[in-house]
């Protein structure tokens, strides 16, 4: 058996895919040397700060509308530990054990800047949740931007709350017991450091980008098989045409779909049957390349925030000359923004997936049997999976209303403007799951489409992407039950080895 990969951080720039590799793909998460140094520089300034007795808000202050109220002593210690229980009071249905390690990974990530101040055995204690698959049950509702999902992280580390542990819900006390560990000994700032910053937009966006950036990849696969199977006027994907509109991401689309397509019997029989095809049909590369582009733009901004120290106050100096400066990097609206534009644009592939898939089961258009199966009548066929389809469209509709323009005051005023940045994250998530299922259905939809041509050679990637769907999911000769093969088409499209063979047999 391979070693699980190791993720370093402190070697480079943090990546997305370091999130996700630890997150979702069971990698190791590390810190350097150097990194180490800088959590201890920070936490030498917060005992220097407490020695003195200088007012640092976060440090011997309250928190909040708070932040005017004077703590010494013990009482810095009580300050952590009440901040994690006072402010552990999400809601709804617990977060899957991924997003939860995501977000643990970025608050990680958040720290190894060096400029938080909590322990040194915060940050172990929370890299031994991830390496013995410590997973705190966290309540996915009830983030303005931050607080609540890390507060039930950081309740886990005092043997507080539920977790995931070994395929079972138990308490934090016994999973921490019996991994070996102790409940962490909070002392000043701990707390706030455990609650602050954009960890938790951050960590649940990179899970996304991990998502978007694989239904992209089938997308384009997908609109290929549709295009071929309603016999698509390869005219509108001309290299030169292409060119006249130079966005990046419709090179690219146009790119991919004449390499899916090389080669098809199917497309050069098909050339001039009509004048020009449906927007649906022609206008991938003009919106699958678009997608493609926001994806890029939303990767800056989150890969800057992980990049970025986003805690309040932030640590600056050495023990000897520091400042302790308040200020708004906890903030999450670039990732906010992000996560909504990214929503929009998967939202838009899910949509005309949609359409696409309409065409292929309408015998008015289609030029194919009524709804994909022989015997239209005494069979009803694909029929229904294209409401299914409409019906998570409507919903993306909905999801895709962006969550930062919403806004509250928190915190008897001091909190005035919110970012939203986990709620456009969360909801994000969905999008992406629905994208999912709607491409599942056209990738089913096609590929019964292949059934009615296969006299004739389809395209090189289209031909490798319907025989990899037959692996798992028969031909429809008369209706069965459909839903178990939506599910398995929509397994196929969150492999994350694919659609690496489907591409390879372009090259």
């Amino acid at each position: 058996m391979s070693k699980p990969e190791v993720v370093v951080i402190g070697n480079g720039p943090v990546r997305w895919q370091d999130i996700a590799a630890v997150a979702r793909h069971g990698a190791r998460l590390e810190l350097a040397p150097q990194v180490w140094a800088r959590i201890d520089n920070a936490q030498a300034i917060v005992r220097r700060i407490v020695d003195s007795g200088e007012r640092a808000y976060g440090v011997n202050t309250g928190l909040g509308a708070l932040c005017n109220v004077s703590l010494q002593g013990e009482q810095l210690s009580a300050l952590s530990r009440n901040t994690l229980l006072s402010h552990a009071c999400g809601v709804g249905p617990a977060l899957p054990d991924e997003q939860t390690r995501a977000i643990i990974c970025a608050a990680i990530v958040n720290y190894s800047h060096g400029k938080s101040g909590l322990q040194r055995s915060v940050v172990e204690a929370l890299l031994a949740l991830l390496e013995h698959g410590i997973t705190p049950q966290v309540p996915s509702q009830g983030s303005v931007g931050y607080l609540t999902h890390m507060a039930h992280i950081g309740v886990s580390l005092l043997g507080v709350g539920k977790v995931s542990y070994r395929g079972r819900l138990v308490e934090a006390a016994e999973a921490l017991t019996d991994a070996g560990l102790a409940p962490v000994q909070l002392g000043a700032k701990d707390g706030l450091c455990l609650v602050n910053g954009t960890p938790c937009m951050t960590g649940l966006a990179s899970l996304a980008l991990d998502d978007a950036s694989r239904l992209l990849q089938w997308a384009d696969v997908i609109g290929a098989m549709s295009f071929e199977a309603l016999r698509g006027q390869i005219a509108a994907f001309d290299p030169e045409i292409i060119a006249l509109k130079p966005h990046p991401g419709m090179q690219l689309v146009g790119e991919h779909l004449r390499a899916l397509l090389d080669g098809s019997e199917v497309i050069a029989s098909s050339k001039g049957i009509r004048t020009q095809d449906a927007l649906s049909i022609r206008s991938i590369p003009q919106v699958h390349g678009a997608a493609r582009d926001q994806l890029a733009h939303v990767v800056r901004q989150v890969e800057a925030e992980l990049n970025g120290a986003n805690d309040n106050p932030l640590l600056l100096g050495t023990p000897d000359d520091f400042r302790v400066v308040s200020q708004a990097n906890p903030h999450g609206q670039s990732v906010a923004l992000a996560a909504d534009l990214l929503a929009i644009a998967m939202a838009e592939i899910g949509s005309i997936a949609e359409r696409r898939l309409d065409r292929l089961v309408n015998p008015h258009v289609s030029g194919l049997p009524a709804f994909l199966v022989s015997n239209p009548g005494v069979n009803s066929g694909m029929m229904i999976a294209q409401y299914v389809a409409a019906s998570l469209c409507g919903q993306n509709r909905q999801l895709a209303q962006p969550a930062v323009l919403d806004n509250f005051v928190t915190s008897g005023l001091q909190e005035d403007h919110l970012s939203m940045g986990t709620n456009a994250a969360l909801k994000l998530h969905q999008v992406l799951e629905n994208c999912t299922q709607i491409l599942a259905i056209e990738y089913l939809l096609a590929a019964q489409a292949f059934e009615f041509l296969k006299e004739q050679r389809f395209g090189a990637g289209t031909d490798a992407a319907w025989r990899l769907l037959r692996e798992s999911v028969p031909a429809y000769l008369q209706d069965r039950w459909l839903a178990p093969d939506i599910a398995s088409t929509a397994a196929l499209l969150k492999d994350p080895r694919l659609p690496q063979p489907v591409l390879a047999a372009l090259h």
